[in-house]
């Protein structure tokens, strides 16, 4: 039987969910609609868009123990990707290697090392993961470290085409309106798995938030419609 669902879990993915169409919204206002808006470009609102990624890769890798249909779940996550790359075309804003990619990968390739995961001690796992995902944060700007503290170049030869940015190395004329590599990304995927061995058992309290458990309940559809709707709710409210 597959695990109940866990209303803490859909609540916070569902917050995580809000969030996100919210700094969308913005995205939309500055680049679609050309609104020359300063704080979007600060460091604040990096960390705003940050919370967003750290949150779903978390709760994802988290998630990967609850329920017994991996294999659909990172099939349905690798087609909606691919949806979006389609969508992306058409709008004129090439998106290549996407968090929805990202995350059907991520799924799929535990699958085979769940149970090598498994006899690894979880503190271990967690605070490997995570100094891997901090190691390689910068891979995609061709060096070793995180938010721009330089470690040690690496090779711009790693860095050549459409396949190499998959893996994290994109090629000079790699561009992508949303791109989530392998690495470093995949390690903080990790990271949430690891954490999961380690939570309280049973949790004392679930966090019911009936509006965000909803929309976390459906995130994929959530998804893969939020910006289609506010693009056409901003394209009415401003035109």
């Amino acid at each position: 039987m597959d695990t109940p669902r866990r209303h803490t879990l859909d609540s916070l993915r569902g917050l995580t969910l809000l969030s996100m169409t919210a700094y969308h919204g913005c995205w939309d206002l500055v680049y679609l609609f050309g609104y020359n808006w300063a704080w979007y470009r600060s460091f604040p609102a990096y960390l705003w868009q940050q919370s967003i990624c750290w949150t779903f890769l978390l709760l994802s890798g988290y998630c990967f123990h609850l329920g017994r249909h991996r294999l659909k779940r990172g099939l349905l996550a690798l087609g909606g990707g691919a949806a979006v790359s389609a969508a992306g075309q058409l709008s004129g804003s090439p998106i290549w290697w996407g968090v929805l990619t990202l995350l059907g990968t991520a799924q799929l390739a535990t699958i085979p090392l769940d149970r090598l995961f498994r006899r690894i001690p979880p503190r271990l796992g967690l605070a490997g993961s995570f100094a891997l995902f901090l190691l390689f944060r910068d891979v995609n700007a061709g060096f070793l470290g995180f938010e721009g503290a330089r470690l040690a170049p690496l090779p711009s030869g790693w860095y050549r085409n459409f396949l190499t940015a998959f893996g994290g190395f994109p090629g000079p004329d790699f561009r992508s309106a949303d791109y989530f590599s392998l690495l470093p990304w995949l390690f903080l995927f990790w990271t949430g798995y690891f954490l999961y061995p380690l939570r309280p058992q049973p949790p004392e309290r679930e966090l019911r938030l009936p509006l965000a458990a909803g929309l976390g309940r459906h995130s994929l559809l959530v998804y893969l419609l939020h910006q289609p709707v506010i693009y056409g709710v901003l394209y009415l409210v401003l035109r």
